[in-house]
């Protein structure tokens, strides 16, 4: 082969370079990123962690947003709605969400449902349907109608205010008494105020009387008491069907709706209705009906408002230990980790000492030495006693990691002081695994602190304060029956843990310099 002779090539085939075309470096034309936006770019990429992030967002916005718009307080509890269950407005005409449960009962039980409805219209058994098998029936039952008319004693001005609403709104609250011989023998029916009709007595239990059909209750005369109105105060004009005056002996006399009880009058009042004039005219609190979004729980406490505000708490209790932890752990971490030696080890043997210590023992310890001292105070100091403990070793071991690094090195050779290198150079390094730390012990803090109230070593259910773990432990005595009222707290619950593990392994990735440019 020829070598190449650069003589051979023609004159006319070179051209002089203009000075605007020699060659320089060119600068860069991207823009900076810096170190969070880097991590914020890669942890977008994470798409699980991103998912997760949406719901601990949406979970904390439930805490947040909620308190303020349910009708209800966290002190509220109506004994009457025990157990009711969840109902939501735009669910009324079908079969989930509605307030009604499926049960399964007797005739006896059926009838006096049935006749609740047929006395005041609120009928307590969904659409009337009935499955019939062996004599027993299957049927939707509502949950607030189910509590139908109770007795109840009132003075004279509440007898009279009670009077004086019904003319004004037209509703029904009081409704005739019953005449003694027609109630219930029964030592616990005899307390139902809803046996408005004839009943007997047949082998020490009480017995409906039908009709002909075997399904109708007594006709309307005879089934109330009668007198004359001048003897029981009632002089509203709100009287139910049939209350038109009974000839008994040429004398004419109407229903009676009280009956004299010491000072005052004892009445049958539709609770329902009374439920709304009470929180309307005597408690003025803003309840303007019973609706339960969630149910209520075994005590009657709206599961709605006491989830949301639990969840408050667990949010902000385990955000301020988190961060307390976190201040003094990476302060006593970045001492150890940076001066070692014999400071070290006298440290680190007083965290080993600390660490020892089971929490049980400290909780126990401080209830018993702070005597009527808040719960909450309690809890605090438990968790923040030995909770800085895993922070401070994580900054400790980072800190050993990268201060004999080159760039240290460098930055102590030309005069940085040890505050600037050990947050200056450092700190940085290590924030990113402390951030995750931080993420995972947030969930690890709700979920101590709802174990500890479910099992009842704290009692966080005092005024208007309650707590996840304590809705739990009341639902855990009624979960066969009203599964619902541990369901909603629980599946909180499973929520936060599977998300903030989620999103904090996505803030490990993130936050990791060594994985910078790896995703390509």
């Amino acid at each position: 082969m020829e070598a190449f002779d650069i003589n051979s090539i023609p004159q006319e085939k070179f051209e002089f370079v203009a000075d605007r075309d020699i060659m320089h470096d060119k600068p860069l034309e991207t823009k900076h990123v810096g170190y969070l936006r880097d991590a914020f770019r890669r942890f977008r990429r994470n798409k699980g962690s991103v998912v997760a992030a949406v719901i601990i967002l949406l979970l904390v916005l439930f805490a947040i947003i909620v308190p303020f718009c349910t009708q209800y307080s966290v002190s509220y509890t109506d004994q009457m709605y025990y157990c009711a269950m969840p109902y939501n407005k735009a669910f009324e005409n079908t079969s989930f969400w509605d307030g009604c449960k499926e049960v399964t009962q007797g005739k006896k039980t059926t009838r006096v449902f049935y006749a609740m409805g047929e006395e005041s219209g609120h009928n307590a058994i969904k659409n009337q349907e009935y499955t019939v098998d062996d004599g027993n029936y299957t049927y939707r039952l509502n949950s607030i109608h189910k509590v139908g008319v109770i007795y109840k004693t009132l003075t004279p001005s509440e007898y009279e205010a009670i009077q004086e609403y019904q003319d004004k709104h037209d509703v029904q609250i009081i409704y005739p008494m019953v005449p003694t011989a027609n109630r219930p023998t029964d030592a616990t029916d005899k307390l139902d105020a809803n046996y408005y009709f004839v009943t007997r007595s047949k082998g020490g239990k009480t017995e409906i009387v039908y009709g002909d059909d075997g399904w109708s209750i007594t006709p309307a005369y005879g089934k109330y008491l009668v007198g004359e109105t001048t003897n029981d105060g009632y002089t509203s004009k709100m009287r139910i069907e049939g209350d038109e005056g009974v000839t008994i002996d040429g004398e004419k006399y109407y229903y009676t709706y009280s009956r004299i009880a010491g000072a005052g009058y004892e009445v049958r009042v539709n609770y329902y209705e009374y439920y709304k004039y009470y929180h309307a005219e005597i408690a003025r609190d803003g309840i303007k009906e019973p609706k339960f979004l969630l149910g209520c729980d075994s005590l009657g406490h709206d599961i709605l408002t006491c989830l949301s505000s639990g969840a408050r708490f667990s949010f902000i209790f385990a955000i301020v230990v988190a961060v307390v932890n976190m201040l003094v752990g990476a302060i006593y971490g970045s001492i150890e980790g940076y001066y070692g030696g014999k400071r070290d080890l006298i440290m680190e043997r007083i965290s080993d000492i600390l660490s020892a210590i089971p929490m049980m023992i400290v909780i126990t310890l401080l209830k018993y030495h702070m005597g009527g001292a808040s719960h909450i105070l309690v809890l605090f100091l438990s968790f923040f006693l030995t909770g800085w403990i895993g922070m401070a070793s994580t900054t400790r071991m980072q800190f050993y990691r990268f201060k004999n690094q080159e760039y240290v090195l460098a930055a102590r050779t030309l005069g940085a002081k040890d505050r600037r290198l050990m947050f200056k150079h450092i700190f940085p390094n290590a924030i990113g695994t402390l951030v995750t730390s931080c993420a995972l012990v947030i969930p690890s803090m709700i979920y101590s602190e709802v174990s500890l109230t479910y099992l009842g070593i704290i009692n966080l259910s005092t005024g208007n304060i309650t707590s996840v773990g304590t809705l739990i432990s009341s639902g855990q005595a009624v979960m066969s029956t009203f599964p619902h009222v541990a369901l909603f707290p629980s599946l909180f619950l499973m929520l936060l843990m599977l998300s903030f593990n989620l999103f904090g392994n996505g803030l490990r990735d993130a936050f990791n310099p060594s994985l910078r440019g790896s995703e390509g």
